[in-house]
């Protein structure tokens, strides 16, 4: 079991004073982990840091409830999840209040996160749970024949920090609803609203003991994870070279492997599109949650005709976002995460404009805190272009035939999400089906997920399976395919 330790720094009302969590453990072998606010410098509260040692106690209660809880009828399960769906709903702020400070979380985004996807996250589990799980099948021979999904046991999941509430719970809630247990290793950097408090919300809507543990901790129990032989399926979001390690670790034991990885997403501005909604959507698109989102639009491609304005448009829209504490719900922008990824999002900007792109907005920041910015006439072989950013970065690149752009957005090694802004929205369906992306959004920007839409991205942007509705029955469940005739079958010997 953990306790979370609040500083006076944290925000009034403690959630945690004297009580436990479902699933997670008293202070670990690796001490404690202090929980900063980006936005201040601040420590707001300190956790227990956990140790392959606690993994492995972990897993092995972990297994011991998942048979029971399989057991359950499908909507036992599912009134668990119902009733966090309400109790979120009646109390948003048991997450908000350390969403905020702790992932530097504007007040409207973490708003949406809360009170739209994690809800959302949690109503849709409650669905899944009585989908139809099987099939008959025709045989050639006198017999039923069906198939049949049933629980993978332990599910490791291993969030990230930029939206760690919904980054978590979109694996948690389908995996547990489906029968399985859960070891869960949040970001070190967002361990309560990435964990600790979603165990504790789901462990007051009546989770039974020993079904989700919250792992806070290091690379070590990230890898411990992975490679423990009683974890059949790992369920990752982040950065493609954490995924592709992840692969490669999990490749020789044949786990499940569940990768949801990183993009370079493109916004198509086609000659004919309004450009003060474009505007809007791409600035949307490039700077909510500071950039730090895996669908950010990390690549404007404007008609060289419409290039001039576009760019004057939506570095009137930079220039104008407030940035500051995310406490302060004026910001529209809080903290980029942390120094290290500052400076590398700082570096992009610098040697591109090194490399011909225009500074037309932004490009400077104040502690934690960059400015939303704009990059014109950006070459396609600059780093703004190549690379994720990962902040609050627009770069704008112009084309001249509609099958240039299509060339453009496919040679990127991503495919994760990619807009189509135009008044031709048959056309522009048409079009979609050339692009190589795992989403396509006519008419609105690269960010958007729902619970019951598939999530997934092509190429280096994912693989082994996908988020969202019934495509949560591949990603959390295993095949069985089962016979029966009345009698034994015969043989020639």
């Amino acid at each position: 079991m953990s306790t979370v330790t609040e500083h006076q720094t944290a925000p009034s009302q403690p959630l945690w004073e004297g009580k436990i969590f479902n699933g997670s453990w008293t202070q670990g072998a690796n001490g404690t982990i202090e929980v900063t606010a980006p936005a201040t410098g601040q420590v707001i509260a300190t956790v227990g840091a956990a140790s392959p040692a606690d993994l492995d106690a972990s897993v092995a209660t972990a297994r011991v409830a998942q048979r029971a809880w399989a057991k359950l009828p499908y909507d036992q399960r599912a009134q668990v999840f119902r009733k966090a769906a309400a109790l979120l709903e009646a109390d948003p702020g048991r997450i908000l209040r350390w969403l905020i400070p702790e992932s530097g979380s504007a007040a409207g985004k973490a708003g949406f996160e809360v009170a739209g996807l994690v809800v959302g996250e949690l109503h849709e589990a409650a669905a899944l749970s009585s989908e139809p799980y099987g099939e008959l099948l025709r045989s050639s021979k006198p017999r039923l024949s069906l198939v049949r999904r049933l629980p993978l046991g332990v599910v490791g999941v291993i969030s990230p920090f930029n939206f760690p509430a919904i980054l978590a719970m979109r694996s948690v809630a389908p995996a547990l609803v489906l029968g399985n247990a859960v070891i869960l290793k949040p970001d070190p950097r967002t361990p309560i609203a990435g964990g600790l408090a979603l165990a504790e919300l789901l462990a007051d809507a009546g989770l039974p003991e020993g079904l989700l543990h919250v792992l806070p901790g290091g690379a070590d129990v990230g890898q411990a994870l992975v490679a423990h032989p009683d974890v059949p399926c790992i369920s990752f979001t982040g950065s493609t070279p954490a995924g592709r390690a992840i692969g490669a670790a999990a490749a020789p034991l044949l786990k499940k492997v569940h990768l949801e990885l990183g993009g370079n997403n493109a916004l198509l501005v086609l000659p004919d599109a309004d450009l003060d909604a474009a505007a809007s959507a791409g600035a949307w698109g490039s700077f909510l949650h500071q950039g730090q989102i895996c669908m950010t639009t990390g690549r404007h491609l404007v008609h060289s005709s419409v290039a001039e304005e576009y760019v004057a448009k939506l570095a009137a829209k930079a220039d104008a976002i407030p940035v500051g504490d995310p406490t302060d719900p004026g910001n529209a922008l809080g903290p980029i995460i942390d120094e290290g990824q500052r400076d590398k999002i700082h570096d992009i900007v610098t040697r591109s404009v090194e490399q011909g792109a225009v500074l037309a907005a932004g490009g400077s920041y104040e502690g934690l805190f960059y400015r939303p910015t704009v990059l014109a006439g950006v070459p396609r072989d600059s780093a703004a272009f190549t690379e994720e950013i990962f902040g609050p970065v627009a770069p704008v690149t112009t084309y001249e035939t509609v099958e240039e752009a299509i060339d453009i957005i496919n040679s990127s090694p991503f495919g994760l999400s990619v807009s189509v802004l135009t008044q031709d929205v048959y056309g522009a369906l048409e079009l979609a089906e050339r692009i190589d992306s795992g989403a396509v959004h006519i008419n609105d920007q690269t960010v958007d997920d729902e619970a019951a839409a598939p999530f997934g991205g092509t190429k280096a942007s994912g693989t082994g399976g996908r988020f969202g509705g019934k495509a949560n029955l591949d990603t959390f469940s295993e095949v069985q395919w089962v016979t029966a005739q009345g009698e034994i079958q015969r043989y020639p010997f």
